[in-house]
């Protein structure tokens, strides 16, 4: 019996996928959702082509679904629904606080007769965080909300005097209510390691995104 696991490309759903591995999880597969409008992951902006660079960096192998807006939940379950043949067991997630989310997923997990793992829940966001960073995780900030997050931010690494900036302005530290997304690039996880070479920031409404215009394993 194996699992999957969720997959946004950040540092939450990277995370929560380490410590289930740690944890004696079998991981077969990533799952990963893109936008079937923009070709990107939804409300973080990251290409599915770096999604797909990521699964090759970390040696697991990738499943990428596009999803629409009304019809995400049918095409979840679509997307897990063909994994159940290989004797998946569960899925984990990278939830923290927010009931709303684990009630959903708990709910379409029974759905699928498999059950949901949340490494994460109940953690503080400090402490996830923090280990994260010591783990030796390395994460770009790739997207964040313009009124909380200054331009200057996108494409710098996750680190401690980010943690700082955000306890300055009373942010969630890890972002859970979609302040900021991040892009997970290197760390224990990897077997080689992703460089962004050339990119810039956009603005779209009131979001910031980092716009990845060349990049490489290295």
């Amino acid at each position: 019996m194996s699992y999957i696991s969720s997959w946004s490309g950040g540092k939450d759903s990277c995370f929560a996928c380490y410590l289930a591995l740690a944890q004696g999880y079998k991981i077969s597969h990533l799952v990963n959702f893109i936008s079937q409008e923009f070709k990107r992951v939804s409300f973080h902006g990251t290409e599915k082509r770096l999604i797909q660079l990521q699964s090759r960096a970390i040696g697991i192998p990738l499943l990428q679904k596009e999803t629409t807006r009304d019809g995400y939940e049918a095409e979840f379950k679509e997307a897990v629904r063909s994994l159940l043949p290989e004797g998946i067991k569960g899925m984990v997630f990278g939830d923290i606080y927010l009931d709303e989310h684990r009630e959903w997923v708990e709910r379409v997990c029974d759905d699928l007769g498999i059950e949901a793992i949340e490494p994460l829940w109940g953690k503080s966001t400090e402490e996830i965080l923090t280990d994260f960073i010591d783990a030796g995780f390395e994460a770009v900030i790739v997207g964040a909300r313009s009124e909380l997050i200054d331009e200057g931010w996108l494409g710098k690494r996750l680190d401690r005097d980010f943690m700082d900036y955000l306890k300055t302005r009373n942010i969630d530290l890890c972002g859970e209510n979609g302040e900021y997304h991040t892009l997970v690039v290197n760390g224990p996880l990897f077997k080689r390691r992703i460089e962004i070479t050339e990119s810039q920031t956009i603005k779209r409404e009131n979001y910031w995104f980092l716009d990845t215009l060349k990049y490489r394993l290295a």
